[in-house]
Parts: C-alpha cells; sequence; structure tokens
C-alpha cells in the first residue's frame, strides 16, 4: 500500500525514471532504463522521508544556514527524491526551482578536469606514477617541485600550497583595482571577461601560473588539502588532447550524458534556468554575484578554470555522479574505462591518514566507528563511496555499495562567507543519513 500511494504522488517518465515533487519539462531524467521497476527505496513510503528532510532544510534556513536549497537522491539510476526549498535570496522573492543553475564551486574539480585527466591516463597521455614535470614543463628544474607525481597532487600528499589569494596582486592597499591588470572595458590585451563590464589582462594567467611555480612546498608528505595543480590543469588538458578544455568536456562527457547545463560562463548560454546568486562582493566586483563564478582565482582566469567556475543542474551532476557509480559507463556508453574509475576512487594513502582518492574526497578513515556528530560525511556511507564538497554550499556523493548518489545545492555564501551555519548545524550529513535510515527500515 506505502508503494502505491507514493507512485501516486509521482511522475513517472518514458524511461523510467521518478522524480518526486514538483517535474520541470526541461529536466532531462537519468537514460537508465526504458522498463519501470520501483527501486528499493521506492518500495516504501517515502512520505516518511519529506518530513524529515522538510526540517532539516527548515531549519537550515531559519537559522540562515542558506536562503534556499535542493536535494536530489538517486538509487540505481533512478531518481527517487528530488525536491526544491526557499528562495534565491532572503528577501522571498524568487523561489528555488529544480532546473536553476548553481555555482558548483569545488565540485567542479571533479566533475570538470577530473574526468578529462581520467581519460588522457587511460589513454596513455599521462602517467600517476611519473613526475609530473614531465607534462607540465615549468616544473622541470624546480627542485622542489620536479619529482612530485600527479597521483601525489590529486591525492593532496604533494606537500603544494593550499591556496594562493591571486586578488592580492590585482588590488592596491586603497582597494582600488590596479588598471594595469583589470579595466573596465574590453581591449585587445583584456579580453578575459571577470565579471559583466571587468576584464582581465590576458597574460595575468602567466603570472598566475609562474605563482604557482615558484610556491613553497613542504617537505613533509602529508594530506594537505590544495587545489593549486586544478588551476593550470585546463591549461595541461589542452596542451595534451589538442583540444581547448571546454569542448574535450563537452564531447567526451556532457554531450555523451546529456548534460546540456553542464559548463562554465552561463551569462554567455542561452539558458532559459534561472541562475542562483552567490555572495554579495565588496572586494572587486563590488556587487551581487550572480552567473559569474564565486571564487575569485577563477575569476581572473575568465571564469574557466579547473578549481571552481562550473555550473549546472542538480539533474545534470547527478548525471555526472552517475556515471562514476556505473564505473565509467552511462547507459551503454563506455566513457572511462572501469579500471581507471575504481583506481580514482580509491583510497590512496591509508598508512598517512589521508582518506582521500584522485580527486575525490571519501569517507573518514574511521567513520563507520564514529558518532554522527564526528563523521564525515554520513556514518552509514560505505567506506567505497566518494564525492566532493564546494565553498559555495554545495555537494555530491555516491555509494556504489548502496547504488545511491546524493546532490545538494545552496548558496549558503549569501550575502556573506561568513555564513557558516551549514557546517555547524551539519544539515548535508543529516540529510544524507535519512535515506540510509529509510534503507534500515527495509532490512
Amino acid at each position: 500500500m506505502k508503494g502505491k500511494l507514493f507512485v501516486l504522488l509521482c511522475y513517472i517518465l518514458p524511461m523510467g525514471t521518478i522524480f518526486s515533487q514538483e517535474i520541470i519539462p526541461d529536466n532531462i531524467a537519468l537514460p537508465r532504463s526504458t522498463t519501470f521497476n520501483l527501486s528499493l527505496l521506492s518500495e516504501v513510503d517515502l512520505l516518511s522521508v519529506n518530513p524529515k528532510v522538510d526540517s532539516i532544510i527548515t531549519n537550515g534556513i531559519k537559522n540562515e544556514a542558506f536562503p534556499g536549497a535542493q536535494v536530489l537522491v538517486a538509487e540505481k539510476g533512478k531518481i527517487i527524491f528530488h525536491k526544491a526549498y526557499g528562495f534565491h535570496t532572503y528577501d522571498s522573492i524568487q523561489a528555488v526551482a529544480l532546473n536553476d543553475l548553481y555555482d558548483l564551486a569545488s565540485v567542479t574539480k571533479i566533475s570538470g578536469p577530473l574526468p578529462a585527466l581520467m581519460k588522457l591516463v587511460a589513454e596513455g597521455k599521462l602517467d600517476l606514477d611519473v613526475p609530473f614535470s614531465t607534462y607540465w614543463k615549468p616544473w622541470q628544474g624546480i627542485k622542489n617541485k620536479e619529482t612530485i607525481t600527479l597521483r601525489e597532487i590529486l591525492a593532496h600528499q604533494a606537500g603544494l600550497e593550499p591556496y594562493i589569494v591571486f586578488l592580492n596582486k590585482v588590488i592596491k592597499k586603497n582597494n582600488k583595482l590596479k588598471t594595469r591588470f583589470v579595466k573596465n572595458v574590453r581591449k585587445k590585451r583584456f579580453e578575459k571577461e571577470a565579471y559583466d563590464g571587468l576584464y582581465v589582462k590576458n597574460r595575468f594567467k602567466r603570472k598566475m601560473y609562474r605563482m604557482i611555480n615558484r610556491s613553497p612546498v613542504s617537505s613533509e608528505k602529508k594530506y594537505v588539502y590544495s587545489g593549486l595543480a586544478f588551476l593550470i590543469f585546463p591549461e595541461l588538458i589542452a596542451q595534451l588532447s589538442g583540444m581547448s578544455y571546454e569542448d574535450y568536456l563537452v564531447k567526451h562527457f556532457y554531450q555523451p550524458i546529456g548534460a546540456k547545463t553542464l559548463g562554465f560562463l552561463p551569462m554567455s548560454k542561452d539558458f532559459s534556468n534561472k541562475i542562483v546568486p552567490t555572495e554579495v562582493d565588496t572586494l572587486y566586483r563590488h556587487t551581487l554575484t550572480k552567473g559569474w563564478v564565486h571564487d575569485e582565482n577563477a575569476s581572473l582566469l575568465g571564469g574557466v578554470s579547473g578549481n571552481a567556475g562550473l555550473f549546472g543542474t542538480a539533474n545534470d551532476l547527478a548525471k555526472m555522479m552517475q556515471l562514476y557509480l556505473d564505473l565509467g559507463k552511462y547507459d551503454d556508453k563506455r566513457l572511462l574505462p572501469e579500471a581507471i574509475v575504481k583506481e580514482f576512487t580509491q583510497v590512496q594513502y591509508p598508512a598517512n591518514e589521508n582518506r582521500r582518492a584522485l580527486g575525490f574526497d571519501k569517507p573518514l578513515l574511521d567513520n563507520t566507528s564514529l558518532p554522527f556528530s564526528e563523521a564525515y560525511p554520513a556514518p552509514e556511507v560505505s567506506p567505497e563511496s566518494f564525492g566532493h564538497s564546494g565553498f559555495t554550499g554545495t555537494f555530491v556523493w555516491a555509494d556504489p555499495k548502496n547504488q545511491l548518489v546524493y546532490v545538494f545545492l545552496s548558496n549558503r555564501v549569501y550575502p556573506s562567507r561568513d555564513h557558516r551555519k551549514l557546517y555547524e548545524l551539519n544539515i548535508r550529513p543529516a540529510i544524507q543519513q535519512v535515506f540510509y535510515d529509510v534503507r534500515h527500515k527495509l532490512n
């Protein structure tokens, strides 16, 4: 009876995908099976899930963890829960819709450069265990970098600096922009648009690369999260593939899986989707950042980077995670070798107390034994699971053992990045855990 009640409240798409709540006509379903079969979680009354998730999100909005959010959960390739909450901003004017575009922040890392690197490794154009300087020539002859491997970099085990604030090179002490680097009008040498009417010098990228090349490296090999190499990965991908970074991603990944909204610079594209704003920038854009990448380093690269800059819908992001969950296969299309996906999603340096896989985040090494308040992410995700979080309030996770994909999207940095209740209230793991609790009722 419960299963039947749930079906009555859902819309069954032709290809068998279930959407709970509102259905957006141009939100393309995960193209899995043409035969409709209720997934395990769908066999119970998911009305029991709604009030729990609603309560967690409502509490988050009440405490200004974010003005709005959305949650998508897929099991065995079928979307079983997708619901939007709240508004784009606290003025409650624009309600969140299921096909809204979000700034994915660091989720870009595993949805942009990482699949490209995986493919290049599979093709023998990259080797995880030879010096990265073999491919990135500027590191040749630099004592502290010439022996670092791509494996160490992707596992955040290389000792690289966590972050460089390149914006410091662009802003004067009086907070005015240095016009030798940034202009308010497009010129021949200033063609990279960082924001509407804000153009960065074309050669500023070289300055960023030089600073990365000269940055210090820790002699102690331990887990330190660093996004620096992700700033140069797009250039490396272009060199090795002979295609632009963006074109490579579209051709080999986004187009084959039907992820039409995944991409950079959404303001330059003819999307009907609303774009969720991020922060009111008081540093150098001096306005609400909307439709342009929030991350300042990616912004100074013209919005196209490997550390941030990717925008997309929850549905399209779920497709990318489903590709990984199915070990490089999407429907009947093999996009990545199974062995490569398995290698990239495994913990690499557990002896060093490093939980990371290659590019992907992983659960804490002792996650299953920890109480909820100390676990990351939800305590009952499997050790085989993987994903990534984003600074703007985004989060994706795939669990191969339980065949679950979890997508959480929010703009927690609105109106300011000082809003940290998303972390303090442990909202993302709490919602994730709800769906594991439902599974327990079936066993």
